[in-house]
């Protein structure tokens, strides 16, 4: 997960220089679940040493983060209430494999959505366990081809309600990296905003097997 962290410090960076608006806690517009593809990170150098999340037990879909969006743009480091406790990070681990970046998602994200961490990180759960994951990406053993729109179709499918307009595929390279989940402020799916978008330019994107 250090290379997940690593990037979330990297993209927060060059998006707060782009995006970044006033820290208003509890202000926005909708939320952003986005969901990373954990056999990529484990595929690294960094992950491949990672016993957490790569050698003591294999993921698929993990949480990156919940984000509060406006329409155009987001909101980042605002001015929150306090920290997550030890006990609030730890219960995280199972989907979110990571203490630096459970830390960092508050920091960054959480602080933004006018809630307490406790209450901010039960939202979080909450609403990852509301997507469905579509049984062929829970813990695939072989390699999978698929192209996005295919990806997108498949969890369609097994979410009722959401539409494409609600979905974002992101790659590094051939190779999924992530996908974002739009939803309302009640974890309803709604349509991204115009940050929000795919990202993903291949016919079809590779997800790595879990094992």
């Amino acid at each position: 997960m250090r290379w997940l962290l690593a990037f979330a410090l990297a993209a927060a960076c060059l998006w707060g220089q782009r995006r970044e608006i006033g820290p208003e806690p509890g202000r926005f517009d909708y939320y952003v679940l986005a969901l990373s593809w954990s056999p990529e990170y484990c595929a690294s150098q960094g992950g491949a040493r990672d016993k957490l999340q790569c050698v003591d037990r294999r993921y698929g879909f993990v949480t990156h983060g919940l984000w509060p969006q406006f329409e155009k743009g987001f909101p980042r480091n605002c001015r929150g209430t306090g920290e997550p406790s030890y006990d609030t990070v730890q219960r995280m681990l199972d989907i979110m494999p990571s203490p630096g970046l459970v830390r960092h998602e508050w920091r960054s994200h959480g602080t933004c959505s006018g809630l307490t961490p406790g209450v901010y990180f039960d939202v979080v759960r909450r609403y990852y366990a509301a997507i469905r994951i579509p049984k062929a990406f829970q813990e695939p053993e072989k390699t999978i081809l698929i192209e996005p729109g295919e990806l997108k179709k498949r969890f369609l499918e097994a979410n009722t309600g959401m539409n494409a307009e609600s979905l974002a595929v992101l790659c590094s390279g051939r190779n999924l990296r992530e996908l974002r989940v739009c939803l309302t402020k009640e974890g309803k799916p709604r349509p991204c905003g115009r940050d929000v978008r795919d990202q993903c330019a291949v016919d079809k994107a590779v997800l790595r097997p879990v094992r």
